[in-house]
C-alpha cells in the first residue's frame, strides 16, 4: 500500500518545497504540547509555512541534554548512553566510541522497504519527530535539533520507505531512514529538482552541515510512534472532512431520489440520544430546509403516497452518526499521541533519584557498581528498548551524587512509551468506521443508476444502449468497497515476537495507519462518484430545483464537471470530483448550513 500524495485542501493542491526557503508568510510554532492533526497536515502540505520552536522548548531540550552530559562527565554507566543495545546492554562503550555507537544504530536500523513516503508526508513525519524532541525527554542536543528544523524549513527530506515497522520499540526502521539522511547517508529529496539524490550532495548544495551524532542521540531520533501518528493524523483529518461531505452528498441524493426528510425529525433522534446521530440529522434538516417550504423537488412529490424510504436514505443519521463519533474519538487519542514523549530511555531533568524509585530498598546505597567490560561500538547494535539494571528492580539511572546527602535532579528511566498500541488500535477503528461511509454510499449509487429503484433513466444517461453512462463508475465504487472490506481487517490484533523475544508484543501500528489512510482515499473516490451521479440525477429533474445550499453545491460541481449528455472519457471527471471534495472550497460553499 504505497502512500499516495493526495491533496487535502484547495490550498494544499500542490507541493513546492522552494516556497519554504523564501517568502514564508506563516510561522507555526512547535512546543511539544499543541500539535493537532490539522496543524500537522498544514505543515506537510501548506505553502509559505515556516516552523519554529518555542523558547520553552529550546530550554527543555537544553535541560534534557545537560543530564546526559553530566552522566558522561561523571563516567557513569547508563544504558543507551554508553552501553551496547539488546544482548550487548552489559557491554560498556568507551567515550571515544559513543558517536560511532549511535551511527551504527541508525545505519543498522535503516532497514525499511517499499515505496517512499511522499514529500508532504515526510515533512509531517519530520515535524512530528521535532515536536517530540521539543518536550525535552529525549536528551538530544540543541545543535542536532536545529539541523532537523533547518532541513524541514528547506524541505530537504530523506527517503523514508513506508514498510518495516512493527510499531513497538517505536517506528525504528522509518525513523532511522529519516535520521540517516541528515547524517549525509542514503538519499534525500531536492525541492528544486523534485527528485531524490544522494543525501550528502543535497546537504552540501543547501549548506547544511551533516549531523555528527553524540551520546544518546541515535536513540533520541528513532524511538517513537511518529510514522503511525503522522500518517494517522492525515487519515483522521481527511476522514473528518469526508464524513461531513458524505452528509451533504446524501442530502443531494435524497432530493434526486425524491425521498422524505421526515425520518430526520428531531424527536426521532432525540429519543435515541446519540450525539453523532443527532448532529447528522440536524445537518440534513438544514440542507433540506426541514420545517420550511422545502424545495421545488420536495413539493413535487408531497402527495405521492410513499410511506418510507430505503435504509440507505432513512437510516443515514444512524449510520453516519457513529462514523462521526468514532472519528471524534480517534482524533482525541491522536491529539494526545502527537504530543506524547515516546522515547526510551527517557530523560527527566527535574526528577531526583528518590522521586524516581518505585520502592525503598534499604541497601540501595550499598549496592556495588556493576563491573562492565569495555569494547568498541561496532558490534553493539540491536534494539534500544532493552535495559539491564544490576542489583535493583528499577530501570532508573541517575547522575551520581557528590556526597551521600545529595539527591540531585536529573534521572534517566526506561519504559514502554514507544509502544504503538494506542494509535494502532484507534486507526483500526477509523478504517472500519470510515468504510461504512463508502459502503452505504455505494448502495445509494445503485439506487441512482437503477431505473427500477429510482424512476430515472438507466445509468443516468440518455439513449441508453448507445451510451453506458454511470454503469462502470458504479462498478468502480463497488470494487473500492470490496477492497475496503479486506483493508478493514484490524492490523493491531496481530503480534509477532521479535528481537530474541524481548519485543514479545508489538502493535503493527504502521500497517494499521497505512490501511486506514488507504480506506479514507477509497471512500473519497466513492463519495465523488455518488456526488456526480446525484448531480446528474438532478439534471433529469429540471426545471425543478432543490434547496439553496444544494443548488450551490450543484453549481460548484458543474463548474468542474459538465453534465453527462453522452458518453465521454469519465475517469478525469471522477478525479476532478474527488479533488473537489478534498478541498476546503466544497464545504466552505455551504458552511452556514452545516452546523
Amino acid at each position: 500500500f504505497p502512500i499516495m500524495s493526495l491533496s487535502t485542501s484547495a490550498k494544499h493542491d500542490s507541493f513546492n518545497g522552494e516556497n519554504e526557503t523564501k517568502n514564508c508568510g506563516r510561522v507555526i510554532v512547535i512546543d511539544g504540547f499543541s500539535m493537532t492533526p490539522a496543524t500537522l497536515v498544514d505543515i506537510g502540505y501548506g505553502t509559505g509555512v515556516r516552523v519554529e520552536l518555542s523558547e520553552e522548548a529550546w530550554e527543555a531540550i537544553r535541560e534534557g541534554r545537560s543530564v546526559v552530559d553530566k552522566i558522561i562527565e561523571r563516567n557513569e554507566t547508563v544504558y543507551g548512553i554508553n552501553t551496547g543495545f539488546g544482548n550487548f546492554s552489559n557491554v560498556r562503550i568507551e567515550n571515544e566510541e559513543l558517536s560511532h555507537l549511535q551511527l551504527n544504530l541508525i545505519r543498522s536500523h535503516a532497514a525499511g522497504v517499499g515505496e517512499p513516503l511522499s514529500p508532504e508526508q515526510t515533512r509531517m513525519l519530520l515535524a512530528l519527530r521535532i515536536n517530540v524532541l521539543a518536550k525535552g525527554y529525549s536528551g538530544i542536543r540543541e545543535e542536532t535539533t536545529r539541523t532537523l528544523l533547518q532541513g524541514l524549513n528547506l524541505s530537504l527530506l530523506p527517503f523514508v520507505p513506508c514498510q518495516g515497522t512493527v510499531g513497538a520499540s517505536g517506528d525504528l526502521a522509518p525513523l532511522s531512514h529519516l535520521a540517516l539522511g541528515f547524517l549525509g547517508e542514503g538519499n534525500m529529496y531536492d525541492p528544486q529538482t523534485k527528485q531524490f539524490h544522494p543525501a550528502a550532495e543535497i546537504l552540501k548544495k543547501y549548506n547544511v552541515v551533516p549531523i555528527r551524532l553524540q551520546a544518546k542521540e541515535g536513540l533520541a531520533l528513532i524511538n517513537g510512534t511518529q510514522l503511525i501518528s503522522s500518517i494517522g493524523a492525515e487519515a483522521v483529518f481527511r476522514a473528518k472532512r469526508a464524513a461531513i461531505t458524505a452528509d451533504v452528498i446524501t442530502a443531494i441524493t435524497v432530493e434526486a431520489l425524491r425521498g422524505s426528510s421526515r425520518a430526520f425529525h428531531p424527536a426521532i433522534h432525540a429519543a435515541r440520544g446519540h450525539q453523532g446521530q443527532q448532529h447528522v440529522a440536524q445537518r440534513l434538516r438544514n440542507l433540506l430546509n426541514f420545517g420550511g417550504e422545502g424545495s421545488e423537488i420536495t413539493r413535487s412529490h408531497a402527495c405521492c403516497g410513499k410511506v418510507q424510504d430505503s435504509y440507505t436514505l432513512r437510516c443515514v443519521p444512524q449510520v453516519h452518526g457513529i462514523v462521526h463519533d468514532t472519528i471524534g474519538f480517534v482524533e482525541s487519542i491522536l491529539r494526545t499521541e502527537l504530543n506524547s514523549a515516546t522515547d526510551n530511555p527517557m530523560v527527566f531533568a527535574k526528577l531526583t533519584k528518590s522521586q524516581s524509585m518505585p520502592h525503598k530498598h534499604p541497601h540501595d546505597d550499598k549496592c556495588p557498581a556493576p563491573t562492565v567490560p569495555t569494547t568498541t561500538a561496532a558490534s553493539c547494535v540491536s534494539h534500544p528498548e532493552i535495559t539491564t539494571t544490576p542489583c535493583s528492580s528499577t530501570t532508573t539511572h541517575h547522575a551520581p551524587s557528590t556526597s551521600d546527602d545529595e539527591d540531585p535532579a536529573g534521572v534517566i528511566m526506561s519504559g514502554g512509551n514507544f509502544h504503538g498500541e494506542y494509535p494502532a488500535k484507534v486507526l483500526d477503528y477509523l478504517a472500519i468506521a470510515v468504510h461504512e461511509l463508502g459502503s452505504i454510499s455505494e448502495r445509494r449509487i445503485e439506487r441512482l443508476v437503477n431505473p427500477g429503484l429510482s424512476s430515472l433513466p438507466a445509468f443516468l444517461v440518455r439513449n441508453g444502449g448507445l451510451n453506458s453512462g454511470f454503469m462502470i463508475a458504479h462498478c468502480t465504487a463497488a470494487s473500492l468497497v470490496s477492497e475496503n472490506k479486506v483493508l478493514c481487517h484490524p492490523a493491531s490484533v496481530d503480534s509477532i515476537s521479535t528481537s530474541a523475544a524481548q519485543e514479545d508484543h508489538v502493535s503493527m501500528g504502521g500497517f494499521a495507519a497505512r490501511k486506514a489512510f488507504r480506506v479514507v482515499c477509497h471512500v473519497e473516490h466513492i463519495l465523488a462518484i455518488e456526488l456526480l451521479a446525484a448531480c446528474q440525477a438532478l439534471d433529469f429533474l429540471r426545471p425543478l430545483h432543490t434547496t439553496e445550499p444544494l443548488e450551490r453545491i450543484y453549481s460548484l460541481v458543474r463548474s468542474v464537471v459538465p453534465t453527462y449528455d453522452t458518453d465521454r472519457y469519465i475517469a478525469p471527471d471522477l478525479e476532478a470530483a474527488a479533488k473537489l471534495i478534498r478541498s476546503e472550497r466544497f464545504l466552505n460553499e455551504i458552511s452556514a448550513w452545516l452546523d
